[in-house]
């Protein structure tokens, strides 16, 4: 009987240990895959404190949770089934919606870039229409979650791209797992850098040193961060979108350019000491190369589509 018991005990000590291995597992996956779609997250993170501009300080971490919420509902209630049910029954349709999604970033980094230097580039245009007041709001976070959409099914697709060869349940507990961390850590981000301000204010009042230089240098520095945040994002966007179109041409058959991109990192891949970090350099700015080409291939050939007069737009609209 102890004999038995002792027996019971080891089977279920294995069984613990292969489901701590299990959440491990699951644990570094999904850490990896959240790596993978670190372009399209700063880039969220950069574009969303602009959806709370203009709006009265204890309006702004509200809004930013409803749109966090609508996030979440995003990726795990549409995006996350889609995807799944795509990888379980036509895996290469994955690698075509992902290169579809990688020349969408191309463009979007190219297209700032282009609005960014353009002739006719009006910084008041830029702002959502939560600038204009707090009867906006409504329109402004539906606005939020719609573009939201749009960068999490970037987000998702990159991380379902980096853990397809999973079992279907592990796959789903994975990219559940991708979900709640990217909108918990995006979002805590963003009420962060919206506050930032706030505080800053406070610490600015408070008359005593160095608090007082301290609270100053948080309401100079937001918009700095902003702007850096920006900058960051546009690159990363670019390097993300190119490396997906090259990683993917070659997963397509298309060997060529996937073959040129390591012919140009293997003379710096061998260099002691640093070969490792100047290979993903040499990579990381030759698919931004190769992102920025596409993206204003993509953006010359929007900018000659026909669009419609805003009546036009008022008669589709009724």
């Amino acid at each position: 009987m102890a004999g038995g018991l002792v027996g019971l005990l080891d089977d279920v000590a294995a069984l613990a240990k292969l489901a701590a291995a299990s959440v491990d597992d699951v644990g570094v996956a999904a850490g990896k895959a959240s790596v993978k779609a670190a372009g399209v997250v700063v880039d969220d993170t950069a574009v969303t404190p602009a959806y709370v501009h203009g709006l009265a300080a204890e309006r702004e971490l509200p809004i930013i949770k409803r749109i966090a919420t609508g996030s979440l509902r995003n990726k795990i209630l549409f995006i996350l089934p889609a995807a799944l049910v795509l990888s379980e029954f036509v895996p290469k349709l994955v690698e075509i919606i992902l290169m579809v999604g990688g020349a969408y970033l191309c463009y979007e980094g190219a297209h700032k870039i282009h609005h960014r230097f353009s002739r006719h580039h009006d910084d008041a245009k830029d702002l959502p229409a939560a600038a204009v007041g707090p009867e906006a709001e409504e329109k402004t976070i539906a606005g939020a979650i719609r573009t939201d959409f749009i960068l999490s099914a970037e987000i998702m697709v990159i991380a379902l791209k980096d853990v397809i060869d999973e079992s279907f349940v592990s796959r789903a507990i994975i990219m559940l797992v991708v979900a709640v961390l990217i909108t918990v850590a995006v979002y805590g981000v963003v009420a962060l850098i919206v506050k930032m301000d706030d505080v800053g204010l406070r610490l600015a009042r408070t008359g005593r040193q160095p608090a007082e230089r301290i609270g100053r240098g948080l309401v100079t520095g937001m918009p700095k961060l902003l702007a850096g945040l920006s900058v960051v994002g546009t690159a990363a966007m670019l390097w993300v979108g190119g490396h997906i179109l090259i990683a993917g041409t070659d997963e397509l058959g298309w060997h060529a350019p996937y073959d040129a991109l390591h012919e140009i990192e293997d003379p710096v891949h061998d260099v002691p000491g640093v070969g490792g970090v100047l290979a993903w350099l040499v990579d990381t700015a030759a698919s931004a190369v190769v992102g920025l080409a596409v993206g204003f291939l993509v953006v010359a050939v929007v900018s000659r589509l026909p669009r419609r007069t805003g009546r036009q737009a008022a008669a589709a609209h009724h």
